[in-house]
């Protein structure tokens, strides 16, 4: 039986003889269509050669491209697990044409694969083509299918369309008879929805462009999009009827049954295939750069996350089941998508950690499902109040809950949820669209058609000439700029360097070649229309901008060599910390400005002072090398085999631009084991490590769940901070009449002195006190009430802290009795009363205190029998506070 991989290879290495370019899977996350959340077809990462906006060396490719279906339009989830062929994650293989071979070609490409090299049996084979299509129909007919099986089908289920306008064309598919065993009928039947006749490959002729007002012409370069989905094909020539018994597929299932000790095929078999699915899709979302969220991209891994951590729990399931299922898949997968293997720790760690905050709501949440289920007729749906508070405060997202009522045979108000969700989903939705291209789009991809891409000149030099291609001002195109108008300039290349990759975008001055006294100022370089334009917010300082015009271009020289020094310290940073705390640690984010650099990373925790010491004296050692930071041009693959670090989800072309910098002996990294630090980027860097000058960590801090965030310092923002500490140090030494280095002794030294001395302090007060010294009209009062000595006496020059020890003293020298100190504690007045031990059980010194405080203008006191304090406004009243404390003894 051919394996899931083995059919993967041999479409692959068919269309490859038939002199196809082999083409990776693209990421998930589109980087050339901001209408899609994630890829859902082979064809996406091609999108702009069919429409001829870009061009590569090669008009045929091939390539089996990961996709995901569970957000936007396209969304599989609420099926997954339920059905035979749903998945959130699926491989779509595909052959591609661009302009170059046709019809005559595509179908007996399609026809050879599948009858030869597959061995389907062509008489369990139908074809469909597009109504009017005859020239696919002869073409069908050349090859061998009979008339009575080739239909033909009038609706949009034979005709693709890219939009409203755009590349179209008709399409033409292959269909599998499962035999009349199973229910259904062929397509364009009224049983066509039964699974007896089952699609397996769908060819678009892209023949036709769409226009607004409907009408249609012939494109001038004909196109093939061909798709075939693997797990469909794989399970059918595997001799099953259901994706989840592939090979593969079941590979996964049984790792989750071999984890939670749960039959696989038993009740708990369709928990076990949403773990299987979800298990994929979640993996290489996380390798392609996805984390989980509250909005967008994310917002969905969350989801998946956790529906399939909630169907662990349902099987048992005591600990985190998902991250231990990730070995499996990528022995399974990991040789077809080398990204996974890379990302293996990321993709651990961040399952990990997000099942171990569900699983700490999810018992709370299923119970209050439960209990807002018993209050409900058995044939009502779930308020749509009690789904949103299980998302707001639970976090269970909407079709968790659908997924756990349907067990239930039990519905949700999604209406009244909707509702309640209102405000939350706007947010979202401006999020979402926020994070694709600017809505003034239209304009800049105009730009783009028309004068192609901008060449960026800035890796060698600050400085260049360029001539104005365009002018946009509010969203629109224009002719000029005037003094004092701000826009943004388009030209034909520029040295500035567009914000990517967390490095700000340049700013400096563009000046008329013939007439220096018209110039710019450059505030800003952005890049648009998908990376191919840099665009230069400008302010015109004097004269006028015009379109055409020649300019002198120049950087801010300062500015850019301190962004240089920060991106390549984030470089040495990154891998400081990987070799510090480990290789789950990857990029998350960073900034590279011209004051500080950030930089944000994969972690679960706080890192001790110890690590950020370590990591810091790292970063250092390495600058002081001052070795030559070095660029290289490289395929992807070439750059990875010599350990080139990679941001996950990040879309690289055929060639990438490879930094390296640092000397390590004997570390393994590299090719000669020698290279420390080795990443794909594409900023641009210090031309030696010494360039940095130094580096100095601010502090480390979260920046969102499993990400920590470093702030520093580089170059002369760092040697100011240091020069600022030193001179505050040397102040705080010029104080103390001692020198720096002696200073962190000093202060030892006084504070220790400080204790003495103020212990010293406090027993003088007392024994003033005692003598009689500190009492504000002489000695101790002593006398007699009701059968009880009661000694009370007024004190200046001592505190609140020092009366309990005076107490214990005066109880000492009495006896037997009561004692009431009142002290002028800075202008308020500190209260303490005590009573000896043989007279605690019939008088109590709380009573004391709060007689006594009362009469002072404080409210309160308290303590023990024998001991208690209070405090009060002043000691203005003390004769009549005492003679308060004497009536409580006299009462007594």
């Amino acid at each position: 039986m051919a394996s899931l991989n083995d059919i993967r290879s041999t479409f692959l290495t068919y269309f490859e003889k038939q002199g196809h370019q082999v083409v990776a899977s693209s990421p998930l996350v589109p980087r050339n269509d901001p209408t899609l959340m994630f890829v859902n077809s082979g064809m996406v990462q091609f999108k702009n050669l069919f429409t001829g906006v870009e061009r590569r060396d090669y008009v045929r490719a091939t390539t089996s491209q990961k996709c995901v279906r569970a957000g936007g339009k396209h969304n599989d989830l609420d099926n997954v697990g339920y059905t035979a062929r749903h998945h959130t994650f699926f491989e779509m293989l595909g052959n591609f044409s661009f302009g170059d071979y046709f019809k005559k070609e595509a179908i007996p490409f399609a026809w050879e694969l599948v009858t030869r090299e597959f061995g389907i049996d062509p008489k369990r084979l139908m074809t469909t083509i597009y109504h009017t299509d005859d020239e696919a129909f002869e073409i069908w007919k050349k090859v061998g299918v009979p008339e009575d099986r080739i239909i033909r089908i009038a609706t949009s289920d034979n005709f693709w369309q890219m939009g409203p306008t755009g590349p179209c064309g008709p399409c033409t598919e292959i269909f599998y008879d499962h035999g009349d065993h199973i229910w259904g009928g062929p397509p364009g039947s009224p049983e066509e929805d039964g699974d007896r006749f089952i699609e397996i490959w769908n060819v678009v002729f892209m023949q036709n462009e769409q226009f607004e007002d409907g009408s249609m012409k012939a494109l001038d370069m004909q196109s093939i999009d061909t798709g075939m989905g693997l797990e469909r094909i794989g399970a059918l020539l595997q001799g099953k009827h259901d994706n989840y018994d592939t090979d593969l597929m079941r590979s996964l299932i049984e790792a989750s049954a071999d984890a939670t000790s749960v039959d696989p095929d038993g009740p708990g078999k369709m928990h076990h295939r949403v773990i299987a699915d979800h298990l994929r899709s979640t993996s290489f979302l996380i390798a392609d750069g996805v984390m989980p969220s509250n909005d967008g991209r994310g917002y969905v891994l969350r989801r998946i996350m956790r529906r399939a951590m909630r169907h662990a729990h349902l099987l048992g399931a005591q600990d985190p089941l998902m991250h231990r299922l990730v070995p499996a898949l990528v022995r399974q997968m990991g040789q077809a998508y080398p990204e996974l293997s890379r990302a293996k720790a990321l993709i651990e760690e961040t399952l990990r950690s997000e099942e171990t905050r569900f699983k700490a709501t999810l018992d709370r949440g299923l119970k209050l499902l439960d209990e807002e289920l018993a209050g409900l007729p058995e044939d009502a749906p779930l308020p749509g109040a009690a789904a949103f508070k299980l998302y707001d405060t639970f976090g269970f997202p909407l079709d968790l809950t659908q997924d756990a009522l349907r067990e239930k045979s039990r519905a949700v108000d999604v209406d009244g949820f909707n509702a309640a969700m209102a405000e939350q989903k706007a947010r979202a939705r401006a999020a979402w669209s926020g994070s694709g291209e600017a809505a003034d789009a239209t304009v800049w991809f105009d730009i783009a058609d028309k004068h192609g891409a901008t060449d960026f000149l800035g890796y060698d030099t600050e400085t260049a000439e360029g001539q104005v291609l365009a002018l946009v001002a509010v969203g629109a195109l224009v002719d000029s700029l005037a003094a004092g108008q701000t826009g943004w300039v388009v030209l034909n290349q520029t040295p500035f360097y567009a914000e990517a990759g967390g490095q700000v975008g340049d700013t400096g001055w563009l000046r008329r070649l013939e007439n220096e006294d018209e110039s710019a100022t450059v505030t800003d370089t952005q890049k648009m229309a998908g990376g191919r334009v840099y665009a230069h917010n400008v302010k015109v300082d004097r004269g006028t901008l015009r379109k055409g015009d020649a300019l002198q271009l120049e950087v801010d020289h300062g500015r850019r060599s301190a962004i240089r020094a920060n991106h390549s310290a984030t470089h040495l940073l990154h891998e400081a910390l990987r070799e510090a705390l480990g290789d789950h640690v990857a990029q998350r984010g960073s900034l590279n400005a011209p004051d500080r650099l950030r930089f944000d990373f994969s972690h679960g925790h706080a890192l001790s002072s110890d690590e950020l010491t370590r990591v810091e004296r790292e970063v250092n050692a390495f600058i002081r090398q001052n070795a030559p930071v070095s660029t290289r041009i490289m395929t992807p693959d070439d750059a990875r085999a010599i350990g080139a670090q990679a941001l996950f989800g990040e879309k690289y072309g055929d060639e990438v631009r490879v930094v390296s910098m640092g000397i390590k002996h004997g570390s393994g990294k590299g090719t000669d084991g020698q290279t420390w630090s080795i990443e794909l980027c594409g900023g641009t860097h210090v031309s030696q490590t010494g360039d940095i000058g130094l580096f100095v960590m601010l502090g480390d801090s979260a920046s969102s769940a499993g990400v920590r965030r470093i702030e520093a310092l580089t170059g002369a923002a760092a040697l100011e901070h240091l020069s600022l500490q030193d001179q505050r140090l040397s102040e705080v030494a010029g104080v103390l009449k001692t020198g720096v280095q002696d200073v962190s002794a000093r202060v030892r030294a006084l504070l220790d002195e400080r204790k003495r001395l103020e212990s010293e302090v406090a027993q003088l007060r007392r024994e003033l006190a005692m003598a009689g010294g500190a009492g504000k009209g002489g000695g101790a009062d002593t006398r007699e009430i009701n059968g009880v000595k009661f000694l009370a006496q007024v004190l200046t020059g001592v505190t609140g802290k020092d009366l309990p020890p005076l107490i214990d003293d005066h109880k000492g020298r009495i006896g037997s009795g009561a004692v009431l100190l009142i002290a002028d504690a800075g202008g308020k007045a500190a209260v303490a009363a005590g009573v000896t031990d043989d007279l605690k059980d019939t008088l109590s010194a709380v009573d004391l205190v709060k007689a006594a405080v009362a009469e002072l203008g404080g409210k309160g006191g308290g303590g023990r029998p024998d001991m208690a304090q209070g405090g009060g406004a002043s000691v203005d009243n003390a004769e009549a506070a005492i003679k308060a404390a004497e009536a409580v003894i006299g009462g007594h």
